[in-house]
């Protein structure tokens, strides 16, 4: 499957390793990323690999088999990266990457409801392997509470007006499959609302998901653990796709100043108008890049 990975030649610019030594990519989908990396890096640089859904994991495992045992994966969750680079015998790393957003594969055929472009089970979970499924949130939450998501994690307006929707839905059956979703948010928002440029349940598609995977749980937990896996000149990068998640890599890259950490400058790094151009998925795309600074 082809998979385009967002910002490529930026991150393999700023976030290559200069002198060899471990790269930690916390969130490998399909492997795009970590293969320039370890190009970049040579015959020196190590990957440690991971990957909350297992068969996305499989198939980088395919794509970075040439790079043989320079590569290390494990399926887990980068909110746990510290934990997995200890556990992989991992001393300070030179390059520390997390990539937020959702591969090709994801969107496209794991068949996972992560799309409202084809009817598929209501399931979200990046990890199907745990964790409460889209359709048991829907059906367990109670009205109030599907409308914060939605308003909280989604940005929506009418969130309120979609979660009573969802909630009528549900008492005549449970929202099962995306199509049953995307008609109570049709339902839900005022046609004279409705955007001409993304589809009206995008934003009810995201919230729902990121409460499905605790991402913004998730990230904190990252932030505060990613850092002290850098060595002296190692980089942290992030790559983010929407104001909440950007927000907070802002906040806490800027609270490490005074802690012997640097923000690269200019950031946040957008993508190029040619890169939209081929691969519109990457149009909200921001990376932040924090260096640990030299040991004095």
């Amino acid at each position: 499957m082809a998979h385009l990975p967002v910002l490529a030649d930026e991150v393999t610019f700023l976030l290559r390793p200069r002198r060899g030594g471990w790269v930690v990519d916390g969130t490998i989908g399909m492997g795009g990323h970590a293969e320039r990396l370890l190009e970049a890096g040579g015959t020196g640089t190590r990957l440690l690999g991971l990957d909350a859904d297992p068969e996305a994991l499989a198939r980088a495992g395919q794509r970075l088999a040439r790079f043989g045992e320079r590569v290390t994966l494990r399926h887990g969750s980068f909110r746990e990266i510290g934990g997995h680079a200890r556990e992989a015998g991992i001393g300070p790393a030179a390059t520390v990457l997390l990539d937020l957003g959702l591969s090709s594969y994801q969107l496209d055929a794991s068949g996972r409801g992560f799309t409202f472009q084809k009817d598929e089970p209501l399931d979200m979970r990046f990890d199907p392997t745990r964790g409460r499924t889209a359709a048991e949130l829907l059906a367990e939450l109670p009205e109030a509470e599907i409308a914060s998501v939605l308003f909280e994690y989604g940005g929506e307006r009418h969130a309120r007006r979609i979660a009573r929707r969802i909630v009528e839905r549900r008492r005549q059956s449970p929202l099962m499959v995306t199509g049953d979703l995307v008609d109570a948010v049709k339902r839900g928002v005022p046609r004279a609302a409705w955007s001409s440029r993304t589809h009206v349940a995008t934003r009810t598609f995201q919230a729902l998901r990121m409460a499905v995977n605790e991402e913004p749980q998730a990230l904190a937990e990252a932030l505060e653990a990613a850092p002290a896996l850098l060595a002296p000149g190692g980089r942290l990068g992030i790559i983010s796709f929407h104001s909440g998640e950007d927000r907070a890599v802002k906040r806490a890259f800027r609270a490490l100043r005074t802690g012997g950490f640097a923000e690269l400058e200019p950031s946040p790094v957008g993508p190029s108008r040619d890169e939209v151009g081929v691969n519109p998925r990457a149009r909200s795309a921001k990376l932040r890049v924090l260096e640990r600074l030299e040991a004095a």
